[in-house]
């Protein structure tokens, strides 16, 4: 079954914490120092929060799946829909392990379609030089919706382990 994802940016995570554990009559399922998660099921969605955009407001939205199946499905959708497709594969971010692609809806907002494999310690794990290299060098598959071949959507929040034009102690997700 998949779970709706969405990450927003917010400036007051304490605040923002009590008010969203209020609204879902629940505490996150995890909270860290400038993070916190929902993972509700009424209604099932994978609500983050984290002080880490570049500003406040929704950073992006997402479809978690539980299999591999279900997401390569969501990936194949993506492509026969001539959107244009960021395939991270196995990806660090937001204190998990996941196998991820991001795209853009035609307003230019992240999408992104992940897997989660495992946790990880930290927010976005540092990731080396080559292997950056080698997400960008995997460009963008499929055509159109937003994003010209080889780069990435605008907005999203772990390509590459950080956003374009941010620098890697405020990489997101």
């Amino acid at each position: 079954m998949k779970r709706f994802h969405i990450h927003t940016t917010v400036a007051d995570l304490p605040k923002s914490t009590a008010f969203y554990s209020q609204l879902f009559a629940a505490e996150p399922t995890r909270v860290k120092a400038h993070y916190a998660k929902w993972l509700l099921d009424d209604p099932r969605v994978n609500f983050a929060i984290s002080t880490r955009g570049s500003r406040v407001g929704v950073d992006h939205l997402g479809i978690q799946t539980e299999t591999e199946e279900e997401l390569s499905e969501l990936r194949a959708r993506a492509v026969a829909a001539g959107m244009a497709l960021l395939d991270e594969g196995e990806t660090n971010c937001c204190y998990a392990r996941s196998d991820t692609y991001w795209l853009q809806d035609p307003q230019g907002l992240a999408w992104e379609g992940f897997r989660t494999l495992g946790d990880v310690p930290m927010y976005g794990a540092p990731r080396s030089a080559d292997a950056v290299a080698q997400a960008d060098g995997q460009g963008v598959q499929g055509a159109g919706a937003g994003s010209a071949e080889g780069s990435r959507p605008a907005g999203a929040c772990c390509v590459g382990g950080q956003r374009a034009g941010q620098d890697s102690t405020q990489a997101c997700c």
